[in-house]
């Protein structure tokens, strides 16, 4: 059956309900049925370096699946039961994968952002209790080592830590200059250090020990953010094999090469992605260990494409953005679809990029509370722009706002809270935290994701907005009360206010209104400043920030933030209508019904409609004329 509306969803749940299919029941499981249906086909491709000829590594589905059980038995060798946690501290590589599949079989996976900071990265390891660390070997041009030793320090659970070498990756003479240059030792802790890919060669090919009998915690996913401590989120067995099983059903087979630069640590890259090549046997292709941030993969990217053969891009609105930067320059025919996720997607990019490509984009939502994906706009039927299309089979997602009386249901086209059950949501235990799961769910059973949406009449999601306060760069999101805190320490700040600002390429960026104190002499470059040194995390650190007689409040004295979105907004579009010359302003933003935030228009002249759709349609968030 094709997947073109939300009907044809509700068809397929009414083939058999979806704890009656006959469906694998574990990870493993999945692994080993494809593995016997096609064992000679390519499961996972991976090249260090970004060129169309540089060497590459590519695994077929009975090396994968032998090498993930070596994987598994060196975890249980090294006392992880189905309990126990392996934290991955990796960038892309074979050996992530291996031991994301391997980890998962034998106990718990927790793979954790490299990006994240030593004392960030050590309090994930304490909260999931993590005994294993897998990670890089001291490598040139890469600090992952050094902070996984760091964050190993800090913490006690860790005994083992085992070691990946990005070198084995080289050609002469590049992998004989490595040891020459390698960094130096890193910091000292407490854990055994064993070579991970020497400890994998020593293990039988075939499990040494009986696979689990039925669903279970199987992985942990810390939730995005760059600040803060991240939330910690549980995924079992059934949401890993329902996202697989999503991706084989409705988008991917056999026959499909998917190119795939966005990071394993992350769950669209994982389970959307990785998992569905494992249900299908599609094969995986991971452009060096940054992906897109890689060095020269944006520059390179098309030929990439042409090299591989790649039916399927898995992407994000900031990699789009930077593609349309370079020229198609290679041969895209084997090309039908780039599956986009992590942020809405601008209009205008959207249809610049399948202008010029060829290429349909399907965009799709989900969230790591939910095992991932919750909906997508039909491959094979009707795209509305700006929407994150229809909920997939087996996602009952439910439009639910607060009242005096209790939660009720939105009608079509009005805004609540975006509230989401099917196979993913582990319902009362989301998060490894019970304290952060109360108030989580509606009626016990529905997810409360913090986004503000609607459900047209045809069964299409619009997301208009977020309950939750986060800023979504790029698809990372960031607590602003970490900046606003680190505004705080400055003498001269009464009180701070950190949004996102639209941004065309990330999306959003951090920014920040202020209050001063009395006296304060402080200005929005003297904050900037500060920021840089008290703000860690260089993807948090604001973009722009404005000292302000007063701030906007509340009744009760809180900063009122709708007043500070509406504030950049106009800011922001009207120094983009200014720099590309256009005669128009915008003169107000308005809270509407239906699409949230839109700013609207006043024309000071003779004005190009085409233009300012041009201009504006690299923005997120809508708008329209005032007259």
């Amino acid at each position: 059956m094709t997947f073109t509306s939300r009907q044809d969803a509700l068809d397929i749940e009414n083939e058999v309900p979806w704890e009656a299919r006959d469906k694998p029941a574990t990870l493993y499981q999945m692994l080993s049925q494809t593995t016997r249906a096609f064992p000679d086909r390519p499961a996972i491709s991976y090249q260090l370096l970004s060129g169309p000829a540089d060497k590459a590594e590519t695994l077929t589905w009975q090396q994968f699946h032998d090498q993930c059980c070596q994987a598994a038995n060196l975890f249980r060798s090294l006392k992880i039961g189905e309990s126990d946690v392996v934290a991955l501290i990796l960038p892309n590589c074979i050996e992530a994968a291996l031991a994301t599949v391997g980890a998962a079989i034998a106990g718990i996976v927790n793979p954790i952002n490299p990006l994240l900071e030593p004392e960030q990265i050590a309090a994930i390891l304490r909260e999931t209790g993590a005994r294993v660390v897998v990670t890089l070997k001291a490598f040139p041009r890469s600090d992952i080592a050094q902070k996984a030793a760091e964050a190993v320090r800090h913490a006690p659970g860790v005994h083992t830590v085992l070691e990946v070498d990005l070198n084995r990756y080289l050609t002469p003479p590049k992998r004989w200059i490595v040891p020459l240059v390698r960094p130096g030792n890193p910091v000292q802790h407490h854990a055994d250090a064993r070579d991970f890919n020497k400890a994998l060669a020593a293990q039988p090919k075939t499990l040494t020990f009986p696979d689990s009998t039925g669903d279970r915690v199987a992985a942990y996913f810390h939730t995005g953010g760059t600040t803060g401590m991240p939330k910690v989120a549980q995924h079992r067995y059934s949401g890993i094999v329902y996202n697989g099983w999503l991706g084989h059903r409705l988008l991917f087979s056999e026959a499909d090469k998917l190119m795939c630069p966005l990071p394993l640590f992350h769950v669209f890259a994982c389970h959307v992605i990785f998992m569905a090549c494992i249900k299908s046997g599609a094969h995986l292709v991971l452009p060096t260990p940054a992906g897109y941030r890689g060095e020269g993969v944006f520059d390179n990217f098309w030929k990439l494409c042409e090299r591989w053969k790649i039916t399927f891009i898995i992407t994000v609105p900031t990699a789009v953005s930077a593609l349309m930067q370079r020229k198609v320059d290679a041969d895209l025919s084997t090309v039908r679809n780039a599956f986009c996720g992590s942020a809405p997607m601008p209009v205008e990019l959207f249809k610049r990029f399948e202008t010029a490509t060829g290429i349909k984009v399907i965009e799709g939502y989900g969230l790591t509370e939910a095992t991932c994906l919750v909906s997508c706009n039909p491959p094979g039927g009707k795209k509305k722009i700006g929407s994150v299309g229809v909920p997939f089979p087996y996602t009952d997602v439910r439009i639910i706002k607060e009242t005096p009386y209790g939660p009720v249901d939105c009608a079509p086209d009005e805004v609540g809270e975006i509230c989401v059950s099917n196979p993913g949501v582990y319902a009362g235990n989301t998060y490894t935290e019970t304290d952060k799961n109360k108030s989580l769910y509606h009626y016990d059973r529905y997810l409360r994701t913090g986004d503000l949406g609607r459900l047209d009449a045809d069964g299409y999601l619009w997301i208009t907005g977020r309950a939750k306060d986060l800023i979504i760069r790029g698809g990372h999101n960031i607590d602003p009360a970490e900046i606003e805190e680190a505004l705080m320490a400055h003498p001269d700040v009464a009180m701070a206010g950190a949004i996102g600002q639209p941004d065309a390429h990330a999306g959003e960026m951090p920014c920040a209104y202020v209050e001063l104190v009395a006296g304060g002499t402080a200005t929005g470059a003297d904050l900037l400043e500060h920021c840089k040194v008290h703000v860690h995390e260089r993807a948090a650190q604001p973009k722009y920030i404005e000292v302000l007689d007063e701030l906007p409040k509340t009744a009760v004295g809180k900063v009122f933030k709708p007043d500070l979105r509406k504030r950049a907004i106009t800011r922001v579009y009207n120094a983009a209508l200014a720099e590309a010359g256009i005669a128009a302003r915008v003169t107000s933003v308005v809270d509407d019904r239906k699409r949230g935030l839109v700013a609207r228009l006043s024309r000071q002249g003779e004005v190009d409609e085409a233009t300012v759709g041009h201009v504006l349609g690299q923005f997120v968030r809508p708008w329209e004329w005032a007259e």
